[in-house]
């Protein structure tokens, strides 16, 4: 395999075995990268237009620094609930927001593992 394979959100989501809470309709965004941090100005200034971003957070400012940022989506990690208004924000902002129940770490390394630098 080449050692860095584009997917969409969707594929990302279907390979590591996340739910998909909102956003749907951005599941076709190709991932070119990820952020992992909880600190949401480290986010904002590293970011990068493509990124997933794995993080705990769940707060509805998230969904403003992903749409900021330009970012692809949010895995929500540890099986943290990011909540209804978090949820009605990013189907707003037409940005994906996936739930898993590893750690940020665990996630980060699968990720890597599928190609996602």
């Amino acid at each position: 395999m080449d050692e860095r394979t584009q997917r969409t959100i969707r594929e990302v989501a279907e390979e590591l075995g996340l739910t998909v809470m909102a956003g749907k309709e951005g599941l076709g965004q190709v991932v070119t990268g990820a952020q992992v941090s909880d600190l949401l100005s480290y986010v904002m200034a590293q970011g990068r237009a493509g990124d997933l971003w794995v993080t705990i957070q769940t707060h509805p400012n998230i969904i403003a620094v992903a749409a900021l940022a330009r970012l692809a989506g949010i895995v929500v990690a540890a099986g943290f609930d990011p909540g209804e208004e978090t949820l009605d924000r990013a189907d707003e902002e037409n940005t994906p927001v996936l739930v898993g129940e590893e750690s940020a770490f665990r996630i980060a390394g699968r990720l890597y593992e599928l190609g996602v630098r």
